[in-house]
């Protein structure tokens, strides 16, 4: 084993805002969740990965603090829509906790309906999920939603929005 020295710094993982900028290190997707039913809600969310193929689940960690919490924790259905690289307009739209709540806040954005369970879901991402909640797991301050995959449908040459170091990027961006 070859041991480098490295001006890495070590830092208190107690202190938010330095974990923040390290796990902004990691490149990742950006994904609006949304719930439907009378009041339908969304937000921005990076925090998604898949988890298994049979059956087929999905992750998606929501802070307890956040709207969308309450909506998912008593809600049975929710979509994943991963935006793709032009949509950093949506990203940012949905991010903002001032716009409008309930319907009011897709009016400014395309949507289309899912097809089994009916939440909205953005037009034109690079892929859309249809989940029906399987499992919730405490996360310190967010929880862990997992959903099974009921549907998806994908834009074929879509490259996706990424976020990176707390920017939005493309992928020739990150890889440059």
């Amino acid at each position: 084993m070859h041991v480098s020295s490295s001006t890495a710094l070590t830092e208190s993982v107690t202190d938010a805002a330095a974990l923040r900028h390290a796990f902004g290190a990691f490149a990742t997707g950006v994904t609006v969740v949304t719930t439907g039913g009378p009041v339908p809600h969304a937000m921005t969310a990076n925090s998604f990965t898949s988890v298994s193929l049979d059956p087929p689940l999905l992750l998606i960690c929501v802070a307890k603090s956040a709207s969308m919490h309450r909506f998912l924790d008593g809600g049975s259905f929710f979509g994943v829509s991963v935006l793709a690289a032009h949509q950093e307009a949506e990203a940012r739209h949905f991010a903002n906790r001032y716009r409008e709540t309930g319907a009011a806040q897709f009016a400014a954005v395309d949507v289309v309906p899912g097809e089994l369970t009916d939440v909205p879901l953005i037009a034109d991402a690079a892929v859309c999920f249809e989940c029906e909640l399987w499992r919730t797991y405490d996360g310190g301050d967010h929880t862990i939603f997992l959903g099974k995959v009921l549907s998806m449908r994908q834009r074929p040459g879509s490259d996706g929005l990424l976020v990176y170091r707390g920017r939005f990027a493309s992928l020739e961006e990150v890889a440059a």
